[in-house]
Parts: C-alpha cells; structure tokens; sequence
C-alpha cells in the first residue's frame, strides 16, 4: 500500500510575468561587467556563525528515481523495488542500489536524507517544483499541470540571488555561477533560477555552455590589443580625473571610475574567473574520474570554481526536466531501469563520488556544503499514474510524497542517515523534511538567519524563506 503524507505548501505573494530568457552570459541582460557590480548591493548580516563559506548544488532536474538510486527497498513487492539490487556502503547499515557503486565508497563523507516530502498543492509538475526548490517559497500562482509563466521579475530571488547580497564574494570573483544550462521544463526556462525583485545585478552567472568543450569566455577577457599594463594606466588615470575634478563627477558620472568599474576592472584583469573555467589545468587523470561528459566536467569545474572564490555554484544536470529519458532525462515514464542502468546513474555516480573524494582530500568539505537534489522523486510503485502523465508499465511518475537528497561538508554529519522512508518508499516514516526546510539549512549553514526580512517587490516584509533550518543534520 502506499502512502501520501506530507504537509500543505503555503504560498507567497510573488507575481510571474512573461520574460524572455536567452542562454549565455551577461550580455543576455544587457549587463557590462562594470554595470553588473553597480546594481549590487552589499549589506552584509549574519547573525549566526557560518559553518559554510560556499555550496555546491548539484540539481538533477527532473525528478530522479529515489528507490532506484538512493533509498532501495529489496524487500518490496516487485512492482515497487524494480529491477535494480542492493549494495552494502562504506558506512554500516546503509544501502544504495547497485547503480551507484563509486558513490557507496564515499557515504562516509554525506548524508542521506531519506524523507524529503511535501504535499503537491498545484506542485505537481516540474516548473513549480522546481521554483520551490530554488526559492524556498511556493508559487502563488500554479496552473492544474504544474506549469508555470516564464520569470519575471516580481518573482521571489534563487537562494543564490539572496546570498550574493547578503554574504558577497571576497575579492575579484563572480559570488554565483549557474550551469550549464538553465532550469527547463517544455518552453518554460529559467523560472525560480533569477534574481527576481532584487533586480538583475543579483543574478548568477550564468556559463550556458557545455565544459566538456572548449568554453569561449570573450566578457572575461581583454581585447588583444589593450596589455595589462596599458588597462592599469588607463585606470590609474582615471582614478586621478576622479580625484582632482569633482566637479566633472555630474557630467561625467555615467563614466566616471567608481567601486563597481574597480571590482569589473579586478575580475578582467586578475584572470581568475578565466582561470577557474579552464579545466585544461586540471589533469587528464581528474578530467576523466570526474567523467568526460558535459554533467561530470560541470562539477569538477564547480569544485574549480569555489576554489577560485565563489560562494555559490549551481550544476543543473544537462537536459530539460520532462526531455527525452533515452538521451539524458530524469523524467522516466515511458522506459525507467534502461536509462538509469545505462546512462544516468552512470554519469551521476562518478561524478559525484568524485566531487565528494576530491574536496575531502583537498579539505575543502570543511567549508564547503555540497547538496545534491532533484524537485522530487519518483512513484515507488510501477505503471501508475500520479501527475496526470501517462506512463508504460516500466515507468515511474512524480512522487513529491517521499524522496532522497545528499548533503555533505561544513559539518554535516557524515556516514549518516537523516529520516527514513516506509517500506515501500512512499512515505517518511519519520522526521519529514520539506523542500524549503532545505533552503533554510542552506542559508543557515552560511551564517544567515533564515528568519532574516527581506521587502519583496511590492515592498513587503518576507522572510528570506518559509521554512526551518533542520540542525540535527549537523554533527
């Protein structure tokens, strides 16, 4: 028998509105570098001590099979426990399925969170979902499918958004990069994945390009025929017409030299945001245990990226949530075990067991929190239909009731499990945690008090999030 828990999602007074999301960098908003830093704002409030200084989420679009992957249940009926074994982990007591057995080897460094759940109210389908995940906040407005309207920018700000502004970056370095491709389902892209009303300077970086080729960085690199000891005269000179004639500031202020020219001017010329996307300085021995695909390089240059001073990277796995399961989706109604068996958990368990290996012996998972989730799982049992999608007789539908998220790093508990699910995988069978009970242990592991008030578009107070930080994850 399965179950359906889970608690009411609530929901804000968010807007959407129609806005067009093209892939690239910044000059798909019209954005220089020096304008970028100028929108910014930096107030910076933290009230609790941060365990994190940065975080790597690694979001699997799509709504990746928790009973096949994360939580097996070898003891179930054969309708709900698939085709896929049980493997013993590094850590006693726990089990994965036999489609990730690097990622057994490195449980002793993660957490499993086996009872992520929430009752879908108009969150059935992905887009929603997905918005909730980013946000911390349920849409306001949520169509019978699940679907949503394209960003807008009375939307509620990606968690990212949030912490560009309340915890920025140190030194010459984007504090949010996003790739590499933006959040999709059908026509609908980018939604939850933005700034919303905080304004288009807190949006991420987004590098909508596949690491697995050569990556072309033109807004980070000078024009050849400007050294860089000529770009320091020109803003030495600058700095001193500044100085010297205040009273040009009125006429001159659209050029004038400021703080946000000076933190573009440092990026550029520091070469360290291009350095940190340049996986050729990584061995070919990494290149490959990472995988040479695009979703295994985009983690290892996540791993480049906080190294270099990011606070925030966001992996999205490589293809559209409902996209075509036979060539890179989550979404596996129509054909489940094949995919997973020969393309998906492959991609997924190298990677990832290769991030978790790699930082912990760089002694990065001391700072650095690596979350790894999708929107929602899928239905433990075979062939039904729970969303309104049709599905074959070895397909799973979206199961939002009881699902699997990875953290680990900035004092996460390691070869842990949080929660558990029932026997059959449909239900937590204690210590539920909701999707934006995640968010607020993000931003509490940073040092930001996920009660803190921020004004939404319409100058409201909000809190940054409508949920609760869940300690106990915390060793």
């Amino acid at each position: 028998m399965l179950s359906i828990p889970g608690r009411p999602g609530s929901t804000c007074d968010g807007f959407s509105r129609r806005e067009l999301l093209r892939a690239g960098g910044l000059g798909l908003i019209g954005l220089s570098l020096q304008d970028y830093f100028k929108l910014r704002a930096a107030p910076a409030r933290v009230e609790i001590k941060p365990r994190a200084n940065s975080v790597i989420m690694i979001f699997l679009q799509g709504g990746p099979s928790h009973i096949d992957i994360w939580d097996p249940k070898p003891e179930a009926p054969a309708n709900i426990r698939g085709e896929f074994k049980a493997i013993k982990t590094k850590v006693d007591g726990i089990q994965v399925s036999e489609t990730m057995p690097m990622l057994a080897g490195q449980l002793n460094t993660a957490t499993l969170i086996r009872s992520m759940s929430y009752t879908p109210v108009g969150l059935f389908n992905h887009t929603a979902a997905m918005y909730q995940m980013m946000t911390g906040w349920a849409p306001d407005k949520v169509s019978p499918s699940g679907q949503l309207e394209p960003p807008s920018p009375r939307d509620f700000p990606h968690m990212a958004c949030q912490v560009s502004k309340l915890r920025p970056s140190e030194g010459p370095m984007f504090p949010f990069v996003e790739m590499p491709r933006p959040l999709q389902e059908s026509s609908v892209i980018g939604k939850g994945g933005a700034a919303g009303f905080l304004g288009k300077a807190f949006d991420p970086y987004r590098l909508y390009q596949d690491p697995n080729q050569e990556v072309r960085l033109d807004d980070l690199s000078m024009r050849a025929e400007i050294s860089p000891d000529r770009m320091r005269d020109r803003f030495e000179l600058l700095k001193g017409i500044n100085g010297s004639m205040k009273e040009l500031d009125k006429a001159v202020s659209s050029y004038a030299l400021n703080e946000y020219y000076a933190k573009a001017y440092d990026l550029v010329l520091s070469g360290k945001a291009r350095d940190a996307f340049d996986l050729a300085k990584e061995t070919d021995a990494v290149r490959d245990r990472y995988g040479r695909h695009t979703f295994g390089q985009s983690v290892l240059m996540a791993r480049r990226l906080i190294e270099a001073g990011t606070r925030f990277v966001q992996v999205n796995w490589p293809s559209v949530a409902n996209g075509n399961p036979e060539t890179d989706a989550w979404d596996t109604h129509a054909a489940n075990f094949g995919p997973l068996k020969n393309l998906h958990c492959p991609k997924l368990d190298r990677a990832v067991s290769a991030l978790l290996e790699d930082m912990d012996q760089r002694g990065m998972l001391k700072d650095t929190l690596v979350v790894v989730t999708g929107e929602f799982g899928r239905s433990p049992k075979l062939g039904v239909s729970t969303s309104g999608n049709v599905n074959s007789p070895g397909g799973r539908d979206h199961w939002p009731y009881c699902y699997t998220a990875l953290v680990a790093g900035a004092g996460i508990r390691g070869g842990h499990q949080y929660g558990a699910s029932d026997d059959t995988a449909s239900s937590p069978a204690e210590k539920p945690v909701h999707p934006v009970d995640l968010v607020a242990t993000i931003y509490y592991a940073l040092g930001i008090d996920p009660a803190t008030e921020v004004l939404n578009d319409l100058k409201q107070p909000r809190a940054l999030v409508e949920g609760k930080p869940v300690l106990d994850l915390f060793a």
